[in-house]
């Protein structure tokens, strides 16, 4: 699985971290920008075609900005994207959004976050798996 990586410039810093952890860690992936830093950046521009990536080529992303929250709204107007917030506090978030949601964007606070707790979060997310409950596959389908 190649995952989808992208942020904004309050995300970017993080983002470059996280992309030597992904490769130290033998996880593939692809990196949709941006490629420098730019303060007056616009985070659609580079979090749409992230979650468009990652519908089309049925994978998980994470993507990168000031609170997580705009990322967020502007991946899950991407029909098939459940991108699920976290800048912090408990970890059972990170799982329950996979178990309950099969949340298949992580969608992180930078400025909420230490690198250490990023890297965390990004481990717990990827290696939690959907349960395919009945009633969790149920509930997704409505959101179809």
């Amino acid at each position: 699985m190649k995952l989808i990586i992208s942020s904004d410039h309050a995300g970017f810093k993080l983002k470059e971290i996280l992309k030597k952890f992904l490769k130290n860690n033998n996880l593939d992936y692809e990196d949709l920008g941006p490629n420098k830093f730019k303060k007056d950046d616009d985070y659609p521009d580079y979090i749409i075609p992230a979650a468009k990536k990652v519908v089309r080529n049925k994978t998980k992303g994470i993507i990168i900005g000031h609170s997580g929250q705009g990322e967020a709204i502007a991946a899950n107007r991407v029909k098939g994207i459940r991108a699920t917030v976290f800048y912090g506090g408990k970890k059972e978030i990170l799982t329950l959004s996979r178990k309950h949601n099969d949340s298949n964007i992580l969608s992180l606070g930078a400025h909420f976050l230490s690198p250490s707790k990023a890297k965390e979060a990004v481990k717990i997310w990827l290696k939690t798996p959907f349960s395919k409950a009945t009633r969790h596959k149920r509930r997704i389908k409505k959101l179809k």
